[in-house]
């Protein structure tokens, strides 16, 4: 590469230690160094690279670019003949050659994405212990508690990793308790954070808490890979989930933790314990909030609806349900100076008994009690079923999270937008077939009054001849970025008012706002500046509570952008540049983070 990398980047903050600008060191040569998919470039090493890394005779003469292994990569890929086909060949190529992965995915993110992640990612992991691959990610394990804190410290030193993902795999993507399957989850959520937040993958760590299973078919599998044992409860759970926070504190003290796709009695429990200690995220409980949250304030900016009036009715009080209840309770504080509890009285929670009452809390989960309602409220009024809900509090926001399909019938929705101008209506369950409406009902029973989004993608709606866009609730739009900022700023902690800060820089890019379209989100395809701006937002309302670690950070909008896409992973090639082992870092060595080409026990301090 004869042009500087630098050319592309900012060259005022080259300094800085997570830079994206410059050459890459490595002492690695030879195979070594082609079996580094974080150093690899295959075909595309000059040749300058191939006389100083003594690669002559190892890989064919001709010298490719980037775009011409994409377009080769891009027709193997067309050429299988299924999606968990083109998840295992994007998995090999992941293991070969990182920068050629993430280029192929950006340059066809659309087509893709369902590929890499939801819903094909759930198949993978279903099928995790009939397939073979190479392991990927750290495996802990209950009965082995004693070896955590050995384990964890391999994957480099405290500097080295920026985000760790771990799930405990009992509630994996719809399909239920996966076991130590849950390694593809861990490591799929690290893929989203580069690809659209540019978080470096080789300082990422996929993590699996294996505590057993309750699912009948892996315990009844003799190939099954984890613990074939009923999934650990109470003492020794807590125990374990103690243990491993604390290792990772230890080591990684300025590491962010993204706990993913635990079950609904841990999920919840687990992030408050430790909210208040260190900066975590649970992108099950606060995720899909956020990016529903930045959908209503949208919304709301459309339809005029005032913060201190509206009326909220969730379908479906699961995990995603009170999360989601959890952010517009924030935001409605937030915006009107309420106190959270007053705030939860703008919200009524439906699940299958029907609205959530004081009288049934023994029934209630923890994220639940909240917000039951007074049963004096109700006292002569019908309450257990979604229409009579409905009638009563004629809510200007309608949201399902239900996996009930249909359950938003058109006398429902009609009755809603009998008393509200502009009905906000998100049918968010997964999959498609599992969503409460479907969005070209919803436009024909309102008259096109609704503003709709949905938890899956969908085609755009016509209605009267004009057509319109029908956003996607994809958290992807979110917690990278929310990610991304908490890394740069190294917050200590990550409060509900950073998870604000992020909902509104998200919601500052939806189309219906900037008048680049109806949608009342953006599109995934523009998540890598949508993370800048969310980075932001949150970096600065750290900064303002006194929260961020890292020092020297721009004061100046414009500056602190750059300062993020300065620090933000790039699919592109760097020049290499050959350094001798004893003055090599261990990214240099091959020997950090999940792209290790080789590993070495604990690491020397």
């Amino acid at each position: 590469m004869s042009t500087s990398d630098k050319e592309h980047k900012n060259p005022r903050f080259g300094h800085l230690p997570l830079s994206t600008s410059g050459a890459l060191e490595t002492s690695l040569t030879g195979n070594a160094l082609l079996r580094s998919p974080y150093f690899n470039k295959g075909s595309a090493f000059t040749k300058e690279e191939r006389k100083t890394f003594k690669l002559h005779g190892l890989v064919p003469c001709n010298v490719q670019t980037l775009e011409e292994q994409v377009r080769r990569a891009y027709a193997q890929y067309s050429s299988r003949p299924n999606d968990l086909a083109k998840n295992t060949f994007m998995t090999s190529m992941k293991e070969q050659n990182e920068v050629l992965y993430y280029k192929l995915i950006l340059d066809n993110l659309k087509e893709m994405f369902s590929v890499i992640y939801t819903p094909t990612e759930g198949d993978a992991i279903q099928s995790y212990s009939t397939l073979f691959r190479r392991p990927e990610g750290c495996f802990l394990n209950i009965e082995d508690m004693d070896r955590i804190e050995d384990n964890i410290d391999q994957w480099g030193n405290p500097d080295d990793i920026d985000v760790i993902v771990v799930s405990d795999g009992e509630q994996i993507l719809g399909i239920g308790d996966q076991g130590v399957g849950a390694i593809l989850i861990s490591i799929a959520k690290l893929v989203i954070y580069t690809l659209c937040a540019g978080i470096h993958p080789s300082r990422t760590l996929p993590v699996v808490l294996d505590c057993g299973t309750n699912n009948k078919e892996h315990l009844e599998n003799e190939l099954y890979l984890g613990l074939r044992q009923p999934r650990a409860r109470g003492e020794k759970y807590d125990k374990f989930v103690s243990t491993f926070v604390d290792a990772c504190r230890k080591r990684y003290p300025k590491a962010y933790l993204h706990f993913e796709d635990f079950g609904l009695s841990n999920a919840r429990r687990i992030l408050d314990k430790y909210q208040p200690e260190i900066a975590c995220f649970n992108d099950d409980v606060q995720g899909t909030g956020c990016v529903t949250l930045a959908a209503v304030m949208a919304a709301f900016k459309v339809s005029g609806v005032k913060w201190d009036e509206a009326r909220f009715v969730m379908f479906g009080a699961g995990t995603a349900g009170t999360g989601i209840a959890d952010q517009i309770k924030d935001a409605i504080s937030n915006e009107t100076g309420k106190s959270k509890e007053d705030a939860g009285l703008q919200i009524w929670c439906v699940d299958k008994p029907g609205l959530l009452l004081k009288s049934k809390e023994k029934e209630l989960t923890p994220a639940q009690v909240g917000y039951a309602r007074d049963d004096a409220d109700w006292e002569g009024k019908e309450h257990n079923d979604l229409l009579s809900v409905v009638k009563e509090v004629k809510p200007h926001v309608l949201i399902g999270t239900s996996t009930v399909a249909s359950a938003f019938t058109q006398e429902i929705v009609q009755e809603m937008a009998k008393n509200v101008e502009r009905p906000v209506i998100f049918p968010l369950s997964n999959p498609t077939r599992l969503h409460e409406a479907k969005p070209q009902d919803l436009f024909d029973w309102t008259k096109g009054k609704c503003l709709v989004a949905t938890g899956s993608p969908f085609p755009p709606v016509t209605f009267e001849g004009k057509e319109h866009d029908v956003s996607e609730c994809n958290n992807s739009v979110t917690f990278p970025g929310i990610g991304l900022g908490a890394v740069l700023s190294r917050t200590r902690l990550l409060p509900p008012s950073l998870i604000v800060a992020a909902v509104k820089a998200l919601a500052s890019t939806a189309p219906v706002l900037t008048g680049t379209g109806a949608g009342l989100l953006p599109d995934v395809t523009d998540v890598r500046e949508i993370s800048v701006k969310i980075a932001k937002n949150v970096i600065q309302q750290a900064k303002e509570e006194g929260l961020a670690q890292e020092k020297n950070i721009p004061t100046n909008d414009a500056d602190l952008e750059e300062w993020i896409r300065e620090q933000m992973w790039d699919a592109r090639y760097r020049p290499l540049k050959l350094v001798e082992d004893d003055e090599a870092t261990a990214y240099a060595r091959g020997e950090a983070g999940i792209a290790s080409h080789r590993r070495v026990g604990s690491f020397k301090l």
